[in-house]
């Protein structure tokens, strides 16, 4: 065996052995419902046992703020005691319905799943991807992959099979374009033009997180608009690279013997005039929407602009962003449906949100045990004591700069390797990390930001990400002996340089050009 070869079986085990760690890890995990009950429950005992011994923190907060004691000290509150059961008895059904996410996300997937299930968004995925030109054909997998994370699994389900379909019918290695496709829709999934069900989502969990330091403070679904918008185009740009100049050149030149299933039935499925007809009147929809919608905020006197200020900032408009999402989605959908035939009145609208909600029990119970744990972190105050003792240290270490967002994303990043679950992740370190960064200067709209960086660019690279085994069940159609660490050494590419691009993006954008990073967003937190 030469020098050479010996060196790449060592780097192999040794990646092998690095793998297997965090799958091991990563199954040591129980299920995310599990996991916040449990840490609920933990709660309860540790804040009996840190109120014992009297943990206590000094309010940084000014004379006067609304939640601070007279004496400027933050206690521990007890769930162990009587009191703390009762709080506990009767706030179980108002923590779970008075939770922000809940409503938000399903107001908007209600939208989504007719747009879905009427065949809109899979027709307009199909028609960007397969009527690109050869040269543009990576970037528009990458875009569109992108775009396709508004309607949750629509890009998992059908962009990446047809993404490999387009890729082995133009000659070109089709694990490229599952590669492509899949960097688009996991690796980007904090990017996009358009708002989807993760910023209500999200923007939900950080509130209630940031009102421990203040407590009116909201942070909107469209927090991070801006930021998305240029990330998409800088996440599809550095996936076309990666894909061109580093990921297909090292695949090599396809082998069909290496399928596992005959590709002589792998056809693509092109448009059809119907839907192409479907698609056009969808649209014409959607540009008399947004020229309604134009009429109601452009104007200065528009009647869904502040009404004081008459500004678009905490305007109706930007309040009621999810409404806007629903409208979009649903009213485009059904006039695709009606058109090509697979809606035809209320009651296909009806079954096709219902479809939509009866897959979310799981999200609805993981909703319940989150928002139990959430309530009972900000009743014991413990999240506002460790974000006061944690931004101490902070200041004591002199990590008040920029810099600290590095650390911050790249926690998040290694978190995300073993609880894939963005809103999970989210719900369990916003209420420590946002009040802390907040006491040392920094918005929650931009320490929301910076987490969904980490938490996107390490989807592509753990095995815990929900999809991670339809993606490897798709990948061995083309090549039957696909394993686990095979895909992951393929997309690791692009999450190294994802996290490179994209960390570099948020400091220029953030930090050189003081630019916000969504709708009335500051950089800055001032109290």
């Amino acid at each position: 065996m030469s020098q050479s070869q010996s060196f790449n079986n060592n780097k192999s085990n040794w990646f092998n052995r690095f793998l297997s760690t965090i799958e091991f890890m990563g199954n040591l995990l129980p299920h995310p419902i599990t996991l916040f009950a449990l840490f609920s429950l933990a709660i309860i005992l540790f804040s009996g046992i840190a109120s014992w011994f009297g943990l206590t923190a000094i309010d940084p907060r000014p004379i006067g703020t609304a939640g601070r004691e007279a004496d400027g000290i933050i206690e521990v509150v007890s769930l162990l005691s009587a009191e703390g059961l009762q709080k506990i008895v009767t706030g179980l059904v108002t923590n779970f319905t008075n939770f922000a996410p809940l409503g938000t996300v399903l107001v908007a997937l209600l939208g989504v799943s007719v747009a879905e299930h009427s065949g809109l968004l899979s027709a307009a995925m199909r028609g960007m991807v397969m009527g690109a030109s050869k040269r543009l054909v990576t970037f528009m997998v990458v875009f569109a992959a992108i775009l396709s994370n508004t309607a949750s699994e629509l890009g998992y389900v059908v962009l990446i099979p047809l993404a490999a379909m387009i890729f082995h019918s133009l000659g070109r290695h089709p694990l490229a374009g599952l590669a492509a496709a899949f960097a688009g829709v996991s690796g980007g999934y904090s990017a996009n033009l358009l708002l989807g069900t993760i910023d209500p989502l999200l923007a939900g969990i950080t509130t209630p997180a940031a009102q421990m330091i203040d407590p009116s403070y909201v942070v909107g679904p469209e927090a991070n608009w801006y930021f998305m918008i240029i990330s998409t185009f800088v996440i599809a740009i550095l996936g076309t690279l990666v894909t061109d100049k580093i990921v297909e050149p090292r695949l090599g030149v396809y082998n069909p013997k290496d399928a596992s299933v005959d590709l002589d039935d792998n056809q693509i499925t092109h448009l059809t005039d119907i839907e192409r007809k479907g698609l056009k009147y969808a649209g014409f929809a959607l540009f008399i929407m947004l020229g309604l919608l134009a009429l109601t905020i452009v104007p200065e006197n528009g009647i869904l602009r502040h009404p004081v200020e008459g500004t678009v900032a905490n305007s109706p408009f930007l309040q009621g962003i999810v409404v806007f999402i629903f409208v979009t989605f649903a009213i485009p959908g059904f006039v695709y449906g009606k058109i090509v035939g697979t809606m035809q009145n209320d009651v296909d609208v009806i079954n096709a949100m219902s479809k939509s909600m009866s897959a979310m029990g799981v999200y609805i119970v993981l909703v319940f045990f989150a928002a139990q744990f959430v309530a009972f972190f900000k009743w014991t105050n413990l999240g506002t004591i460790l974000a006061v003792n944690g931004a101490a240290l902070l200041q004591t270490l002199q990590l008040t700069g920029p810099e600290v967002f590095v650390l911050f994303i790249l926690m998040c990043a290694v978190v995300n390797l073993s609880l894939g679950s963005s809103s999970a992740q989210w719900a369990i370190t916003a209420p420590i990390f946002v009040p802390m960064l907040m006491l040392i200067g920094y918005s929650p709209e931009i320490i929301q930001a910076a987490y969904r960086i980490g938490d996107s660019v390490t989807n592509l690279i753990t095995p815990m990400m929900s999809y991670f085994g339809l993606i490897l069940a798709v990948a061995t159609k083309y090549k039957k002996d696909m394993g686990i660490g095979t895909l992951i050494a393929t997309m690791l590419p692009y999450s190294i340089v994802f996290f490179i691009g994209w960390v570099s993006l948020f400091y220029i954008w953030v930090f050189v050009f003081n630019l916000p990073v969504g709708p009335n967003s500051p950089i800055y937190y001032q109290p």
